[in-house]
């Protein structure tokens, strides 16, 4: 489907690494108009989305039996596993923007994503070694998180790179949903798994290594970094230049609200184990949870970047955090049974699909080439910093006040960060004309 009417990006004139050089029409862009018509995304978009198609069905085998290994096998506390939560996305967080300058600083963005790639992979037996020890499985969790830190701000400048700016809703839809392809698969994988070898933990995390593995294969023989990514004229990026990226109005004003975004997310864990509580739901049909949240994400990711480049991506992302709050009252409210199940996991993947990818579709034009990964590694560093800090919180209230009265806290602030930045990012246009000074 993708691969019919794919399109190849030709170099850049002289000159096209200028402020509005990327803009459409300018005729600087390195995209021909005529054969983008005609494309649906570029070839490297369908590369890089296999690979976290791949990668995504490695992590999510791991992800689906995760809390149940260590709440219900280890017996951890709320707080005790909101802290491995938030470290799962959080505590590598810094790290991100380590990765993201050097990718730019050495032009080779597909090099460090390969090591982010190959960390996570190689953490997945690190998960065999590590046994009942929970400060060793804190430690892997940490060296997974830091690989997936370290690839993702390379994989989306390449994304971003390989696209004209008025298709960065469509082409991170794409990625996206082949991304949640393997999100979906995972968990079946995982259940797959479980139920040929009993409650063998350890062969689910020696199948997701040799997944992960193959995706590291995929990504080093078909996803190209061609000149016109790598931004070859010019000096190299200074940390000074980097920093810069922060002193300008919009790209400031994005991470920060970033940040904000990220304090209004508990964690899939949370959501999956106040569902299981709920319902009482057997431990085999656990990992089937986050099945039906990859199912509504991959449905909705595509359509919802569409939807983005035509509307707007601020009010798309609006709207997923919308979603996220009301999915909160429903974990909170009277419904029960299985519509709750399926509205909650439909809510919940709705939430990913308008906000993923399309917050950095939504950060793409601002920034500029050169600084392409530094600046998508800070809005992810905010999120992820964040995300951190709610993880513990909301360990901390569930064990305080129980989950309900947490979830509905958890709820009310998503309504707080939804009018903060609505405040911060509430003159689209501007996001969408003004570039951050080189």
């Amino acid at each position: 489907m993708y691969l019919s009417t794919v399109s190849r990006p030709v170099a850049d004139q002289p000159g096209s690494d200028q402020p509005g050089s990327d803009q459409p029409g300018s005729g600087r862009s390195g995209f021909r108009p005529r054969r983008r018509r005609l494309a649906l995304v570029s070839g490297n978009v369908v590369a890089l989305g296999t690979v976290s198609l791949i990668t995504d069905v490695s992590a999510e085998m791991v992800a689906a039996v995760l809390p149940l290994y260590l709440v219900l096998g280890l017996q951890l506390s709320p707080v005790a596993f909101g802290v491995l939560d938030g470290v799962h996305t959080g505590a590598t967080a810094l790290l991100r923007v380590v990765g993201g300058f050097a990718a730019d600083r050495f032009r080779r963005r597909k090099l460090i994503a390969g090591v982010g790639y190959t960390l996570s992979a190689v953490a997945k037996l690190g998960l065999l070694l590590a046994g009942r020890s929970i400060p060793a499985i804190g430690a892997v969790i940490a060296v997974d998180r830091l690989g997936k830190g370290v690839r993702s701000a390379p994989r989306d400048a390449l994304i971003t790179l390989s696209t004209p700016p008025e298709a960065l809703g469509r082409a991170f839809g794409v990625h996206r949903a082949m991304d949640s392809v393997g999100a979906f698969l995972g968990p079946l994988a995982a259940f797959a798994v479980l139920l040929v070898v009993g409650q063998s933990y350890d062969a689910v995390f020696v199948t997701s290594f040799c997944v992960a593995a193959l995706a590291v294969v995929v990504l080093v023989l078909f996803v190209r970094e061609r000149p016109t990514d790598q931004s070859t004229d010019g000096p190299n990026v200074s940390v000074r230049e980097a920093f810069g990226l922060l002193r300008a109005g919009p790209a400031r004003r994005l991470v920060l609200a970033a940040a904000l975004l990220g304090l209004a997310t508990i964690g899939d864990g949370f959501v999956y184990l106040l569902l299981q509580r709920r319902e009482d739901l057997g431990l085999r049909w656990f990992p089937l949870l986050a099945v039906g949240t990859s199912l509504a994400y991959l449905l909705l990711a595509t359509p919802l970047g569409v939807l983005a480049d035509r509307v707007g991506r601020l009010p798309v992302v609006l709207g997923g955090y919308t979603a996220l709050g009301a999915t909160y009252l429903l974990l909170a409210g009277p419904v029960d049974g299985w519509p709750l199940i399926a509205l909650t996991l439909a809510l919940y993947g709705g939430f990913y699909a308008a906000t993923d990818g399309v917050l950095i579709a939504l950060a793409g034009p601002i920034l500029p080439a050169r600084l392409r990964t530094t600046g998508i590694a800070l809005v992810q560093t905010g999120q992820a910093l964040a995300y951190l800090v709610s993880s513990v919180l909301f360990g901390l209230a569930w064990q305080a006040w129980g989950p309900q009265a947490a979830i509905r806290v958890a709820a009310v602030a998503v309504v707080g960060v939804l009018v903060l930045t609505l405040l911060l990012l509430g003159v689209p246009s501007r996001l969408r004309t003004r570039k951050v000074s080189r």
